[in-house]
Formats: structure tokens, C-alpha cells, sequence
């Protein structure tokens, strides 16, 4: 499962909106080689679905995500920061056992 904060939830919907996303566009996320711990995270704005696909709704966000990223990611939260260490959306990965300084990437 993949969960999202409120606030990463209302980031969301603010930026498909002001990005005039159409109606059916979910967040993808994955995770990709990478990076200076190993993976990396990705996540981007989709509309068409794939098979294998594990879909899931929280805070009326839909996030799909490929079987195999999800081993990856499972019980990762999407969060939101808007502090002086940065702004963005972040994973909140409970299976990281290392990552870089950034939060972009990680290791299991």
C-alpha cells in the first residue's frame, strides 16, 4: 500500500488543477537504478493505466504503481514539505535503509 499526507494530498490536487491535468490523471511512482545509494524515485503525472498496475486511493489521490517498484515502495507515504530544508513532495520510505543527503534516492 501507498499512502498520502493531507498536505501532500492537497499539493496534489492543486498542481493537476493548475497544470489542467484532464480528468483520470493519477501520480505514477516507481523507483529506477540510480542515484547515489543505489535507486532513485520517480514520480510523474499519467492517464493511461498498465497491466500489473496496483492502484491506490488516499486523500482522493489516485497513485499507481508498476509490481515491481512496489516491492520497493510498499508502505511508502507521499509527503509534503514546504519547510526551510526545502519544498516538494518526498517519500517517507519505511524500507530505506540508506539515503542520500537530498532524499532523492535510496538503498534497501
Amino acid at each position: 500500500m501507498i499512502t498520502v499526507s493531507e498536505k501532500a494530498g492537497a499539493y496534489i490536487k492543486d498542481l493537476m488543477e493548475k497544470e489542467h491535468h484532464a480528468p483520470g490523471t493519477f501520480v505514477r511512482v516507481g523507483v529506477k537504478g540510480g542515484g547515489c545509494s543505489g535507486l532513485e524515485y520517480v514520480m510523474k503525472f499519467e492517464s493511461t493505466e498498465e497491466e500489473g498496475d496496483q492502484v491506490f486511493e488516499d486523500k482522493g489521490v489516485k497513485v499507481v504503481v508498476q509490481m515491481k517498484s512496489l516491492l520497493y515502495l510498499y508502505g511508502t507515504e507521499l509527503d509534503y514539505s514546504d519547510g526551510l530544508n526545502g519544498k516538494g513532495l518526498y517519500f517517507n520510505n519505511p524500507n530505506a535503509t540508506r539515503t542520500c543527503s537530498c532524499g532523492e534516492s535510496f538503498a534497501v
